[in-house]
């Protein structure tokens, strides 16, 4: 019998972890016949090779390395999927130790294969400190991990962190304002079919963060929708996380999120992570979303024609260019953060909290009333890309007298 789904753990270096994880692998309450594991391996340098050859016989098991060259894990996952069998795909990080019905609960979860779905398990420990949990480590070593689950539960530090996002929604993903932003491979799953039609993970993300909600962010462009699997738990073993180092590469990966894909979402969520304020994204979308609708047939012509940076007659770079610009010099860039206004005049499409634009690639940058409303949240960062991507900038007088009124 072929197996109904395929486990991929991606690990480097944490052959202990891996060692419990496979354990709990091998009691699933699925037979075994309907699953296997992949393990994935991205370049380890301990015993990760003879602590998955210790499990032959005890459990399906594939496994497959590839050479160390720094931080590969999206590499690392295409290569276990490209291996996997089965047409249900579970993404599982070494350290995430899954409930003995994990298998069998995203199986479910993908019941039906019109659904086309991401589905996102659930997380005890997820987010949080479990290093301060007392007695944890040493339970999960001592007990089955569903009494583990039973005894920690009313610890606020034993919860997923994205509870609150998911009672918000009524634990239905599809009515969250940012799904994919909850999407996370310490323990999630796709269809193989609609995995390889979005294209896998995008194997250029070479640091730590945001691949993951890349690709989910993708696979909703390409129409899927997403799911809650509670059932479908883990939980993370108690260990520090250097979270410090990790959101510098997590910001810097953000940055090429948006260069991939630059709009406003994906720019006001480069602010979040990087003033490590990442829970607040879905907050950044919709004030620019509702500030969008309150200035759509605000018309800034006038002020960008009497500005002295169209005076000068050298090219600008404008933020907040309404729909309708006058005549720019040659080599002048606008950029607009209404999606709409920005196609009807030509612009870029952003807010001018981050553009994609080099460090001073432009004499001037001229911005606008238009940005007005989004001053109080915006107005620093939107000051300090204008000043990376400019030599000088310059406030509009309808903006600077919007801004006064508002001290």
């Amino acid at each position: 019998m072929d197996p109904a789904v395929s486990i991929i753990v991606t690990t480097y270096n944490r052959g202990p972890l891996l060692r419990r994880q496979l354990h709990h692998l091998s009691v699933q309450d699925l037979p075994h016949e309907r699953y296997e594991v992949i393990v994935s391996d991205d370049g380890s340098s301990d015993d990760t090779a003879r602590i998955v050859e210790s499990f032959t016989g005890r459990l399906p098991l594939r496994y497959h390395v590839q050479e160390d060259l720094g931080f590969r894990a999206g590499t690392a996952r295409n290569a276990g999927a490209r291996l996997a069998s089965a047409p249900v795909l579970v993404f599982l990080d070494a350290g995430a130790m899954p409930g003995p019905g994990l298998a069998r609960a995203h199986l479910a979860a993908h019941a039906d294969p019109a659904a086309h779905r991401m589905v996102i398990g659930h997380g005890h420990g997820f987010g949080a400190n479990l290093a301060r949990l007392d007695g944890l480590a040493e339970a999960m070593d001592a007990a089955p991990l569903d009494e583990v689950a039973r005894r920690f539960a009313g610890d606020p530090e034993f919860r997923d962190g994205r509870e609150d996002r998911l009672a918000a929604a009524g634990y239905d993903l599809n009515r969250d304002p940012l799904p994919w932003q909850l999407f996370f491979t310490f323990n999630c799953s796709v269809r193989a079919d609609d995995f390889r039609r979005i294209g896998g993970f995008d194997e250029s993300f070479v640091k730590w963060g945001a691949e993951d909600i890349e690709i989910a962010f993708r696979g909703a462009r390409h129409g899927l929708t997403f799911g809650y699997a509670r059932d479908a738990w883990i939980v993370e073993w108690p260990h520090e996380r250097p979270m410090g180092d990790r959101m510098v590469t997590f910001t810097e990966n953000m940055l090429q999120f948006l260069a991939k894909y630059p709009e406003p979402v994906i720019e006001v969520g480069w602010r979040a992570v990087r003033d490590v304020e990442f829970w607040s994204w879905p907050e950044f979308v919709e004030l620019v979303a509702a500030h969008t609708v309150a200035v759509r047939d605000l018309d800034v012509r006038a002020e960008i024609a009497e500005a002295p940076a169209a005076r000068d007659g050298g090219p600008f770079a404008v933020l907040g260019a309404g729909g309708d610009l006058p005549e720019l010099p040659p080599g002048s860039v606008a950029f607009e953060f209404d999606g709409e206004l920005a196609r009807r005049a030509g612009a870029r499409h952003a807010v001018g909290i981050r553009t994609t634009l080099p460090d001073q690639s432009v004499d001037t940058v001229l911005v606008t009333s238009r940005l007005a409303g989004l001053w109080d949240r915006f107005g620093a960062d939107v000051l300090a890309e204008a000043g990376r991507i400019g030599r000088k900038v310059e406030l509009t007088d309808r903006l600077t007298a919007r801004i006064d009124a508002r001290r």
